[in-house]
């Protein structure tokens, strides 16, 4: 009885969260208000894992690179988004598995996410593969262009999606395509 009131609360208190945040979140940046949106939900509301996806897209950066989309869902929700590079943009079609040094992106696969933690004056968040490649020192950080691991070019992004995923504990990453 009391953990279902404690959930009726939180659900509550994303709901007043959410309205409160929403019209602010229209007027930022649009890293900003995905940070927002992340942080503004009750983490477990829906009763499912976050985790996070990374997606190639058609677009492209003022620099040429290919814009891939780093998403957190939970379960079929997406929650926000980042964009990110990976790789070089004259690399994206290189072998993604081969070991470091081709500036190929990330190869597809399921990676565990570590803690996000400070990096110089950056920020890392370490991947680990959980399948066989020769690759390895791959994680996230901010930079553009992308040579390998996922660059965020917005520190503010970045700085947001280490708030999400420590607020939502997320430990894993499937990079799709």
């Amino acid at each position: 009885m009391a953990e279902a009131g404690q959930a009726s609360l939180r659900t509550q208190r994303a709901r007043v969260i959410s309205r409160l945040v929403a019209p602010a979140a229209v007027l930022m940046a649009p890293a900003a208000a995905a940070m927002v949106a992340a942080l503004a939900l009750a983490p477990g509301a829906a009763g499912a894992e976050a985790w996070l996806s990374l997606e190639r897209t058609a677009a492209r950066f003022p620099s040429g690179d290919p814009i891939w989309l780093l998403k957190l869902r939970q379960g079929p929700r997406q929650l926000a988004s980042w964009k990110a590079a990976s790789g070089a943009a004259n690399r994206q079609q290189h072998d993604r598995r081969w070991s470091p040094g081709n500036a190929a992106p990330l190869p597809p696969g399921r990676y565990r996410v570590g803690t996000p933690e400070p990096w110089g004056q950056d920020l890392w968040i370490d991947l680990e593969p959980r399948f066989a490649t020769g690759r390895s020192g791959l994680g996230i950080h901010h930079c553009l262009p992308g040579v390998g691991c996922i660059c965020l070019p917005d520190r503010r992004g970045l700085d947001g999606l280490a708030a999400a995923i420590r607020r939502w504990d997320v430990r894993r990453l499937e990079v799709l395509h």
